[in-house]
């Protein structure tokens, strides 16, 4: 897997491929990633990468002609054709499912926008994917580059301790896409405050069932979207349902 990731800030990515458990992923080559800077491919003594916008209006607007020399590049140095993402407001939120597809694919190219945005014609030209942090707006594209290649990364094999940890994520469909229940440790006292008596009673079916309980708490009260959306896809049994008309 391959990601080529095109950045005004390269220095921004360096600590990241060295640190954390996900730097496994890297440091093991499961994940290669390659650093573009397209004021590389930029002409002039200023190597340029921006300019105004028609129309005025504040800002600037990074310019298509050298970020199609750097993708032009990375395609070059690539085995055929590979998708190209900007992260951008107009983006598909990120969310666990294109997490999971992008982690079982080949790769692609990452295109950090900066400023005002990019040229409208590169992106018709050579952009395959937009995909939003959220509904804010971002300096960069760089930190939602990190966040999907940290996500991407952690679901790779081997890189977290233990094999089922994904399986229990938030929006995991192993856990039917609803978030996840507390979690504690020792000590079994702290503050005043004890663990759930149920945790410490060593049967496996109550604490799955409060676990289980917990999840369909917490989703119903913070998110109650995603409550819906395990309804429509049948994934709540009637236990499930029979709790959740209680709370």
């Amino acid at each position: 897997m391959r990601f080529d990731v095109v950045t005004l800030f390269p220095e921004l990515f360096t600590p990241f491929f060295s640190s954390g458990i996900t730097r496994r992923a890297f440091e093991s080559g499961q994940i290669e990633v390659r650093i573009h800077n397209p004021r590389d491919h930029a002409v002039g003594n200023y190597r340029r990468i921006d300019d105004r916008p028609f129309g005025g209006g504040p800002g600037m607007v990074m310019m298509a002609e050298p970020l199609e020399r750097c993708l032009s590049s990375i395609q070059a140095q690539r085995d055929g054709p590979t998708p190209v993402v900007l992260f951008s407001p107009l983006g598909q939120p990120l969310d666990h499912a294109i997490v999971s597809r992008w982690a079982s694919g080949g790769g692609g190219v990452l295109l950090c926008g900066r400023y005002e945005g990019v040229d409208q014609r590169l992106i018709d030209a050579h952009v395959t994917e937009q995909i939003s942090l959220g509904d804010f707006v971002l300096s960069g594209g760089e930190i939602a580059a990190l966040a999907l290649l940290d996500a991407v990364a952690r679901l790779q094999p081997g890189v977290l301790g233990d094999v089922e940890s994904h399986a229990q994520d938030s929006f995991n469909p192993a856990l039917d896409g609803l978030l996840d229940c507390p979690h504690f440790t020792r000590p079994e006292n702290w503050q005043g405050q004890s663990v759930p008596e149920v945790l410490l009673s060593g049967h496996h079916e109550r604490i799955e069932r409060w676990r289980r309980d917990q999840r369909l708490l917490l989703t119903l009260r913070l998110r109650p979207d995603l409550i819906a959306r395990a309804r429509l896809l049948g994934r709540l049994t009637g236990l499930d349902e029979a709790v959740l008309l209680k709370l």
